[in-house]
């Protein structure tokens, strides 16, 4: 694949774009995915995921790194990654500070964004027949399964942990099923997105200021461990699952695109704004806690909002923003096309 000529515009975006993906990956029931479908560039996501193959790793075994990089799409990838990066250390902690403080006008606008997606996605979806409508109840079905299911306790056995990358990084490459949401309901979120990234954090600072008392530290390593096996499983989904959905849209695009509809639908259920966070507790009714000594999410308790409070109203209308915030970037994506041309 010929990797593109790109300009100084079109690889600020394209970080933006990762840095968007980053911050809806860590949302428990928002997809990274989504984010590339609605942006435009999941094909091409795909396409450069199943690149990294056999052929990729003959290339880097014999050090022709430049050839690898092309073959792969690397810029492409490459400046994806660093806007998730950069997102992680950033919008992410934004997003975290506004979910504590305001967290149903969060799900208010990500509710919006979702819908905002499905109608974008369906307005450009022609090939609607029984066949395929029946994919998008099936879909529909799957997604608000998943978010009716109960979490399972924490394990960090490694093989365990291992398949928890694999799984959960179904956020960034099947639109509609998020990774993080999976995450709680396989009982390793907290685990596996913030205690072993706590721990590498301060594992680097440490680093930083020279410091190796952490090599003494159980603990540490074992946290360590477990978010080197998750990453390594991550790294592995991400390929398999990059190919097993490239050859569905090469053979089957149509019915694809319908489970990809059917699955962000599904998801609503996820993001529904009205609904109270259900933590974990121990046999005496205490909260059990993380590292940071913050309650750990257990699941959501959803109920209808009160029609006749005025938050009802601004939830609504956060809502409204969030359709507005994709059918805006829709807009606006097509206006960068036909100035292209």
């Amino acid at each position: 694949m010929e990797q593109p000529t790109r300009t100084l515009r079109d690889k600020i975006l394209l970080v933006l774009k990762g840095l968007a993906m980053g911050a809806a990956n860590k949302v428990p029931g928002v997809s990274g995915g989504v984010v590339a479908f609605v942006a435009g560039f999941y094909e091409e996501f795909i396409d450069s995921l199943r690149k990294v193959n056999g052929t990729a790793l003959k290339l880097l075994l014999h050090f022709r790194l430049k050839s690898f990089w092309t073959y792969i799409n690397g810029k492409f990838l490459g400046l994806l990654l660093l806007g998730m990066l950069i997102s992680y250390f950033s919008v992410s902690k934004l997003l975290d500070y506004f979910i504590i403080h305001y967290e149903v006008y969060v799900w208010s606008v990500f509710f919006g964004m979702i819908i905002g997606s499905i109608l974008y996605i369906a307005k450009g979806f022609e090939d609607w027949n029984i066949k395929n409508s029946s994919i998008v109840l099936g879909g529909i079905i799957v997604g608000v399964g998943i978010s009716l299911l109960d979490p399972a306790k924490e394990n960090d056995n490694l093989w365990f942990v291992f398949c928890c990358g694999i799984i959960g990084v179904s956020g960034m490459t099947l639109p509609g099923l998020s990774g993080s949401f999976i995450l709680i309901l396989l009982g390793n979120y907290v685990l596996l997105l913030v205690d072993s990234v706590n721990a590498l954090y301060d594992t680097l600072s440490d680093l930083f200021r020279w410091e190796y008392s952490f090599i003494e530290d159980p603990e540490r390593i074992r946290l360590l461990k477990v978010l080197t096996t998750f990453s390594l499983g991550s790294i592995t989904g991400l390929i398999t699952l990059s190919h097993c959905l490239g050859y569905l849209l090469q053979k089957y695009k149509s019915a694809t695109f319908a489970a990809i509809i059917g699955f962000i639908t599904g998801s609503l259920g996820v993001v529904w704004p009205w609904k109270h966070q259900i933590y974990k507790t121990n046999a005496q009714g205490q909260y059990i806690t993380d590292l940071n000594n913050n309650p750990i999410l257990d699941n959501y308790d959803r109920y209808i909002p009160n029609l006749n409070a005025t938050s009802t109203y601004t939830c609504v209308l956060f809502i409204v923003l969030g359709i507005l915030i994709v059918l805006s970037l829709e807009w606006y994506s097509t206006r960068l096309k036909k100035m292209t041309l």
